[in-house]
């Protein structure tokens, strides 16, 4: 019988180089940046098969990117939360432990949730030759053939080159300009896609000779594990005491079982800069990408994201404009990798674009913040059909609630009262109320709250189905 190929995916990410849109709670994979689907949702698309793929993700995107699986998934993946980031190398050795489970002889393909593959009947016939080759105990990593001196992604070094595979002679990290143009000339390097497809137990066993604590740690995690709702929550304890590394570091560098396996003519890119997502969009006769509502007079080779109001653009090049609810950014292309200082200075500030949209998901929908001022803030609010908020008071805000759209089930205090668009309802201050989204339809109000003090961690919940405090 041959092996089970299960698909990872990886839906890790700190948000920062697509910067306003990517941000640390709402990383780029979950946005749709190319298409009509999300980057993690053409990944799961891309790769999906007889298997129901293996999620690896972080607590505070669990919802969202539960949410979004399933508008793909045909079988419910097995979504594993990390509990603290630990790199790569732990996130893989889990997810191989979790493959074994299924099927002792499992083969693992590994995807960033972040990546584009435009071609995928290329990328289907690399990945049917990478999985033979881990079949014969070789860990495979996809090397992609570089057409520019890229100094955003790491390389990887080929033996041999040619139009097969070969044995890495060395992976390196992002070299400068010099370097890269370097690796271009020499034609001995591909660019490292982070993808990569081992057998998983050759995988484990590989990581037992170079990196025993990171095997032993994400065991004793997997192990001590739980499930909580539709995720497979890690042991805190156990996994924090992984080593944090890449899986290039802790084991394709040192072992003698590493390929590379070329991926020409694929259509792949990282879409690490705006730049790379305007090398991917389609353009128009002045080589301009637009999304959204743009006028432009004499300006060429720009990208612009206008989702949220009118942008105009005169007689400029190289540009790059991306609008938010909550922050613009004006950068020239060539400078795209620089947007990462804008990042770490709203870090420093402790400013909240750096970590969150002005729009706000909940595992029950979302709320956009539309308006605000001393002791007042107006929300926007949106529940999804038979979801509710928790049973839930607050000690220094009132809200009142207007139905726009859709049927509310409001309990406050011991009153239960159904509303429809055009009613309203007030809750005071220290009363336990919930809002529920009886119908088939989303439910859409206008909440306006009134106060001392108006920050989300003026919440007490006394039940909530989603299991937070």
């Amino acid at each position: 019988m041959p092996a089970l190929v299960i698909p990872v995916v990886l839906s890790g990410g700190s948000g920062t180089r697509l910067w306003p849109k990517s941000r640390q709670h709402y990383p780029k994979q979950l946005h749709k940046l190319y298409g009509e689907h999300t980057l993690l949702q053409h990944t799961v698309k891309r790769i999906m098969g007889d298997q129901a793929p293996i999620v690896v993700c972080n607590n505070e995107q669990r919802f969202m990117v539960a949410d979004q699986l399933a508008a793909v998934c045909a079988t419910a993946p097995d979504i594993i939360l990390e509990p603290v980031g630990r790199d790569t190398a732990p996130a893989v050795a889990i997810a191989a432990l979790q493959a074994m489970q299924r099927d002792p002889e499992a083969i693992i393909a590994i995807f960033p949730a972040d990546h584009l593959i435009q071609h995928a009947e290329v990328f289907n016939t690399a990945l049917a030759q990478a999985v033979n080759m881990a079949e014969q105990h070789k860990l495979v990593a996809f090397g992609v053939t570089p057409t520019r001196a890229e100094t955003g992604y790491g390389y990887i070094k080929a033996q041999h080159i040619g139009n097969g595979p070969s044995p890495v002679a060395q992976f390196v990290e992002k070299p400068n300009a010099q370097v890269a143009e370097q690796y271009l000339s020499s034609g001995d390097y591909y660019w490292n896609s982070g993808m990569f497809v081992f057998k998983a137990n050759v995988l484990i066993a590989e990581l037992q000779q170079y990196q025993p604590a990171i095997v032993a740690a994400c065991r004793r995690a997997l192990q001590a594990s739980c499930t909580d709702l539709d995720f497979i929550r890690l042991d805190k304890t156990a996994f924090e005491q992984s080593p944090a590394i890449s899986i290039d570091y802790a084991l394709m560098e040192h072992t003698r079982q590493a390929w590379v396996l070329p991926l020409h003519n694929s259509g792949w890119s990282d879409i690490g800069s705006w730049d790379a997502l305007w090398q991917v969009s389609p353009k128009d006769d002045s080589d301009n990408a637009f999304i959204g509502d743009v006028i432009a007079e004499q300006s060429s080779h720009c990208y612009v994201d206008a989702q949220h109001r009118l942008v105009a653009l005169v007689g400029v090049e190289d540009v790059a404009v991306i609008d938010t609810a909550d922050a613009v950014l004006v950068i020239n292309k060539n400078k795209a990798q620089h947007v990462k200082a804008v990042v770490q200075t709203l870090k420093k500030r402790n400013r909240k674009e750096y970590t969150a949209h002005r729009e706000v998901h909940r595992p029950w929908g979302c709320y956009d913040a539309i308006d605000g001022g001393k002791r007042y803030q107006v929300k926007r609010i949106s529940v999804k059909p038979g979801a509710s908020l928790s049973l839930q008071m607050h000690h220094h805000r009132a809200e009142h609630w207007i139905i726009v759209s859709g049927t509310a089930l409001v309990q406050r205090g011991n009153d239960e009262m159904l509303l429809t668009e055009n009613q309203s309802v007030y809750i005071p201050l220290g009363e336990k109320h919930r809002l529920t989204n009886p119908g088939k339809l989303l439910l859409e109000l206008i909440e306006v709250q009134s106060g001392s003090y108006l920050g989300e961690d003026d919440i007490v919940r006394f039940e909530d189905v989603f299991g937070r405090s």
